[in-house]
């Protein structure tokens, strides 16, 4: 692999307006079919097949074919200034003008009077009506949204406080934007810092943006057809924006050094290519593997999140690996510092320069090599002490009561909760199946009539039934809010209690409703959760293998990696389920973690892991083949590689933190649980608790049977393929053809 990327480098380099060009043409193609694709749809009907919940949503669609369940509302909630009351003259007067209005909206299906309803507090400080649209929010025109903002202000005018939930008027988080903006402007800082250049800063910062630019205009074009939601495109930015830079950074990295050794401009991009670009490759391909893998848990939602971001993995890791080096072709001196581009210095005074810059992560090694069982007890118990809050990990899917108060969804669902009880928010639909049953009249009140006894349900509306008289629909209000474990405790007692019910009716009922169905989908994610994070242990422990060559090594790395994670999670828990320093973040409500959350973490961070491993092991694994004892190993791969670890950790820190700032929940936690998880892995696990286990290990890190040596594919991460080619290159001037590494047990 070394051999071909060190050829595609080179030609990279060479044809370097070519391969410009075609870049150029590719994001102006898909930037074009993004202009002209129509808006994306949402992510269809079936969130999570399998669950009860979703089962019983589509028994619905089925057995109710006139009510659309995906058709856009909204339930605007009216609020009495003061003493007043919503029943006042004047307030009912606005109230029914604002309903009458909406009512006769071209797209409006249905409306509910909240006083021909019953929607009105026992102390008629608030009411709330209910709109229904024949169409799904994304297909609302903006004459039907600006008719409901025109009610909606005539009747504030009135004096009364207004406020809108549902979906109707719900806004959507915009892919890109100030996080990005944030995320950059803090890489390039660290950059200039780490290169001293800026051209060197600027080259991976623009190439990443060309990559992302690519893959976030692919989404835009595919959105509609495949139904991909403006999250799942600000996650992929978020990751391929990382990558990307950091992939750009190891490759340029790479380049000067080869240049400061006395490497002619294209010999140094070649061999760039060939040796920081086959880690870069290997790298990549463990975190498309990881998103790719979220497939296998069976969320549809899931699925096209971490394919969609596996895709801006890979166009991060072609841009690496072609646009990179041609960028370097036309500027080949622009990224090295001023005092080697300065005449007669680009040898040994680079050199020098080099190793000074490196002095830091050579002290360090040293540091540990000395202190070996007390780096490692240390972090170990450092990040098992953080881990600790992830035994108590509840999961959830939030909705209007974790966002912002300034959000108008939220006032709304506070009010209601106020006027109507927590579990106003959260009602339990029923649907009943009663085809088998002699009196379906009777199987149905009969049902509604015990669910309506169980502890901890308020009240339950009279069953409707479908034309056809076969199934019957009511709801349940719960005492609790959606989010909390008594809500769960109520839904698993109505459908423990379902046998013996259904065998003295005859018939059957399912429970569904948005609260029900995150409690199902969170419920089959935390089932999901450790079967995953043990195919992706297993994955690493493969994948390194290969790359290593070594048994110890792979089994030290999965260690650190399930460390990391757990202290992340930990950390997530204690934040935002807990609480802890929750109001620096601005969060605003604490509550379950998000389901999707810690499986998307942890195949994330598996793939992060993996990139700090690879191009920091690699450096330590290449010296040893080269002759070094293994102390000295270590500490070469720390002179080689520590300051663009750091570097490129110190990146993803900034461009993870910088979507902390995010109103959307899912994207505030998944941006903080990436930022530290990075921190953890990088700064602990990979500098801290690697070289401590090297150390202690010895040469049996590099031990491998020699049958298995024999079975494992070759993959050169390390580029020794390429080690005469720069042999020869350094003593004459000459092009030699790389051969392949010596094998080595």
């Amino acid at each position: 692999m070394a051999t071909f990327l060190y050829r595609l480098g080179r030609a990279a380099f060479r044809r370097r307006w070519l391969v410009t060009l075609l870049w150029l043409v590719v994001l102006g193609g898909v930037g074009l079919g993004a202009a002209k694709a129509p808006a994306a749809g949402d992510d269809g009907t079936s969130f999570m097949p399998g669950i009860e919940a979703q089962k019983a949503f589509d028994l619905i669609g089925e057995r109710f074919p006139g009510s659309d369940a995906n058709g856009a509302n909204a339930r605007i909630v009216f609020i009495a200034s003061g003493e007043e009351k919503v029943t006042a003259k004047e307030n009912r007067a606005a109230i029914d003008e604002l309903v009458s209005t909406v009512a006769e909206g071209a797209q409006v299906d249905s409306t509910v009077d909240p006083f021909k309803a019953h929607a009105v507090s026992k102390d008629a400080s608030t009411a709330y009506a209910t709109v229904n649209y024949k169409v799904k929010a994304d297909d609302l025109t903006d004459a039907s949204k600006e008719g409901l903002e025109r009610a909606l202000g005539q009747a504030r005018d009135a004096g009364l406080t207004v406020e809108v939930g549902g979906t109707a008027l719900a806004s959507q988080p915009a892919a890109g934007g100030s996080a990005e903006a944030i995320g950059i402007a803090l890489a390039a800082v660290v950059l200039l810092i780490t290169f001293g250049s800026l051209a060197a800063a600027g080259l991976p910062l623009l190439t990443a943006v060309i990559g992302v630019g690519v893959s976030m205009c692919a989404i835009l074009t595919l959105g509609s057809a495949l139904g991909l939601s403006m999250t799942t495109g600000t996650l992929a930015s978020m990751l391929g924006l990382a990558v990307g830079i950091d992939y750009a950074l190891f490759v340029v990295s790479r380049y000067r050094e080869e240049r400061a050794n006395g490497r002619d401009p294209q010999e140094a991009a070649g061999l760039a290519a060939g040796t920081a670009g086959s880690a870069v490759v290997f790298a990549g391909l463990t975190v498309i593997i990881a998103l790719a893998g979220l497939s296998v848990v069976g969320v549809p939602m899931l699925t096209k999140m971490g394919l969609c971001a596996a895709g801006a993995v890979a166009v991060g890791v072609l841009v690496a690996l072609t646009l990179v080096p041609a960028l370097l072709g036309m500027w080949p001196n622009a990224v090295l510092s001023r005092k080697v581009r300065k005449p007669g210095k680009r040898g040994g005074s680079a050199g020098r320069r080099s190793g000074t810059a490196a002095g830091g992560g050579t002290r360090w090694a040293r540091f540990v090599m000395r202190r070996p069982v007390a780096v490692l007890l240390l972090g170990a118990a450092g990040l098992g002490a953080l881990a600790l809050p992830a035994a108590q990990l509840e999961m959830g899917m939030p909705g209007d009561e974790a966002k912002p108060t300034s959000a108008t969804e939220r006032r709304a669902y506070d009010a209601l909760a106020d006027g109507f009880g927590a579990g106003f928010n959260g009602p339990l639909t029923i649907i009943a199946d009663v085809r088998g049953s002699a009196d379906r009249q009777a199987a149905a009140a009969r049902m509604a009539e015990q669910i309506k006894d169980t502890e901890g349900v308020v009240s339950v509306t009279p069953p409707r039934f479908n034309e056809a008289g076969d199934a019957a629909l009511f709801s349940a209000v719960p005492t609790a809010g959606p989010s909390e474990e008594a809500t769960k405790d109520i839904v698993q007692t109505i459908r423990a209690e379902r046998s013996d019910l259904e065998a003295e009716t005859g018939a059957t009922f399912e429970v569904t409703g948005s609260t029900a169905m995150n409690i199902d989908v969170a419920q089959a994610l935390k089932d999901a959760l450790v079967p995953y994070l043990a195919v992706i242990v297993l994955l690493s422990l493969l994948l390194l293998l290969v790359v290593f060559r070594s048994v110890l090594v792979p089994v030290k790395a999965a260690l650190g990696f399930l460390l990391s994670v757990l202290a992340s999670l930990g950390t997530v828990v204690a934040v935002f389920q807990w609480g802890w320093g929750a109001e620096l973040l601005g969060v605003e409500q604490t509550g379950p973690i998000m389901s999707l959350m810690p499986i998307f973490l942890v195949g994330i961070v598996f793939g992060l892991a993996m990139d700090y491993e690879v191009f920091l092991v690699a450096r330590m694994r290449e010296a040893h083949v080269h002759g070094e004892r293994p102390g000295q190993a270590v500490v070469s791969g720390f002179r080689h590689s520590a300051r663009v670890v750091v570097a490129a950790a110190v990146i993803m820190m900034a461009v993870f933190s910088g979507f902390i700032g995010s109103g959307e929940s899912m994207i505030k936690t998944i941006g903080f649980g990436l930022a530290v998880a990075v921190l953890f892995d990088a700064f602990v696990v990979r500098l801290a608790l690697v070289p401590a286990v090297l150390a202690l290990l010895g040469d049996k890190a590099w031990w491998l049977p020699r049958w298995l040596d024999r079975a494992l594919p070759r993959v050169d991460v390390e580029g020794a393929a390429l080690t005469s080619r720069t042999r020869a290159s350094a003593a004459t001037g000459a092009e030699a053809q790389p051969r392949e590494p010596a094998r080595t047990g």
